[in-house]
């Protein structure tokens, strides 16, 4: 940048070393799971309504990603412009490759075009018993093939209740990702989610959502510094909807959402994203 010689510039006193703070963005990050709903022309349909919406409101600064099943991959990622939504896969498989009838492997989502990958949800621990061990090799297997983890965590309503939430959640990032390099952790996405929150129609407090998040956060800055835990994006998920997204994203260390049964509705996943 070309600066003219102006005896003005000239009168400005020095900038004293370390007396500026350096600025840190992190992502804002809506993404939504659409779980097992919609056929692939109800999919194709809702991603191009949500990019419609999206395209109108214009630059948001923040990350859209659209989670679909495996089925509606290549077509929802034809049917966006990638420059403003991305696409998540669900879930892949804890194998590269081989005789696993009815898998999907890293290698094959990222063929899809998706940039995100949906790992260790209640659902997929509760429901097909995947353990840290499993998620562990999940993990790696994404990173390998180029794609972003979105890693799920948190408690039942039981721990919440024994006051034993933060011991728990401690315990599941220290099994399976506070084992990455620096580099590679830098490209994870972290999504908490209270298990007795998600699709229940009850929503963990504000207070509760920042708490355990700036806990996270800490969580982070101990294992890996303070400057990766600044930068790490940190979602909030759990019945997180249209009318309460604004006071969630509100909190210093919410940065956005993981969105299940509010993001089948195209009108209702943009006043999400609107939120910020």
């Amino acid at each position: 940048m070309h600066v003219t010689s102006s005896n003005a510039f000239y009168n400005l006193a020095p900038i004293q070393k370390n007396t500026l703070k350096p600025i840190i963005m992190r992502k804002k990050i809506v993404a939504g799971n659409w779980k097992c709903n919609t056929t692939v022309p109800e999919g194709i349909e809702l991603a191009k309504a949500v990019n419609e919406l999206v395209a109108k409101e214009g630059d948001k600064n923040v990350v859209v990603i659209l989670g679909t099943p495996f089925t509606h991959i290549t077509s929802v990622v034809a049917s966006v412009d990638t420059k403003r939504i991305d696409v998540a896969s669900q879930n892949c498989a804890a194998e590269p490759k081989g005789a696993f009838t009815g898998e999907v492997s890293a290698a094959m989502v990222k063929s899809t075009g998706a940039k995100y990958v949906i790992l260790g949800h209640s659902e997929r621990r509760g429901y097909y018993n995947e353990t840290s061990e499993i998620l562990n090799k999940k993990v790696a297997l994404s990173l390998e093939n180029g794609l972003n983890p979105i890693y799920c965590c948190g408690e039942s309503l039981s721990v919440r209740e024994a006051g034993k939430q933060n011991d728990f959640v401690k315990k599941q990032l220290e099994e399976t990702i506070f084992n990455l390099s620096t580099e590679d952790f830098s490209k994870l996405v972290i999504a908490y989610e209270p298990i007795w929150a998600i699709g229940t129609g009850v929503t963990a407090s504000t207070q509760q959502a920042q708490d355990m998040l700036a806990y996270i956060r800490s969580l982070i800055a101990a294992k890996f510094g303070t400057s990766v835990a600044e930068e790490t994006s940190i979602l909030y998920g759990g019945s997180c909807n249209a009318k309460n997204a604004a006071e969630l994203f509100s909190q210093p260390d919410i940065d956005g959402g993981l969105i299940g049964g509010a993001s089948l509705k195209a009108g209702d996943f943009l006043q999400i994203i609107n939120a910020f």
